[in-house]
């Protein structure tokens, strides 16, 4: 069974993170999930979902403040972690070392360890400090993966939108999944 950490910050796009939720959940992927006190924020304006819902989402879930839970330590097995969406201030504390929080001590832990990082960054435009910052992630052996969906699997809903941005993530987990055509 696949063990990830997975990572809620502020940006807009809450919608990847739970959709992301449900098919882990679908496929038997055990997930320690992480709630920044502005995705609960985003997440009370983007969707119906109370915190206490969004937390049962995963298998675990840990307050973002609690530096001292097991998915703080590079001791704490996983196969890696996502964070999804990635609001540009986490982006920055994660590029820049800065581990204020548990999502970004536990992003560094995953680097330190050699474990896959994703981050999923949903901004546009990107100022050039936010580029620089995805460089350093990707030069650290992150992947920076934005929440820009492909058109060549012809989506016809927004839910197709959003599964083919889940679906490269699970990609980079190597975690099969059917969530969208892929190019042939």
């Amino acid at each position: 069974m696949k063990r990830l950490i997975v990572g809620l910050t502020g940006a807009s796009g809450i919608i990847y993170g739970i959709r992301f939720l449900e098919v882990c959940k679908k496929l038997g992927v055990e997930t320690h999930l992480v709630v920044s006190q502005s995705c609960s924020d985003i997440t009370s304006h983007e969707t119906e979902l109370s915190f206490e819902n969004l937390c049962s989402l995963g298998s675990f879930c840990y307050d973002n403040k609690d530096l001292g839970s097991a998915v703080a330590s590079g001791s704490f097995q996983t196969d890696g972690m996502v964070i999804i969406p990635c609001s540009m201030k986490t982006l920055s504390a994660v590029a820049n070392g800065y581990a204020d929080s548990l999502i970004s001590r536990a992003s560094m832990c995953t680097l330190k360890e050699k474990r896959r990082l994703v981050v999923v960054p949903r901004e546009a435009p990107m100022d050039l400090a936010s580029l620089r910052n995805m460089v350093t992630i990707s030069e650290a052996g992150g992947a920076v993966l934005p929440a820009s969906p492909g058109f060549y699997h012809k989506p016809e809903h927004i839910s197709d939108l959003v599964d083919f941005i889940v679906g490269k993530v699970l990609d980079q987990f190597k975690i099969s999944h059917e969530l969208y055509t892929r190019w042939k």
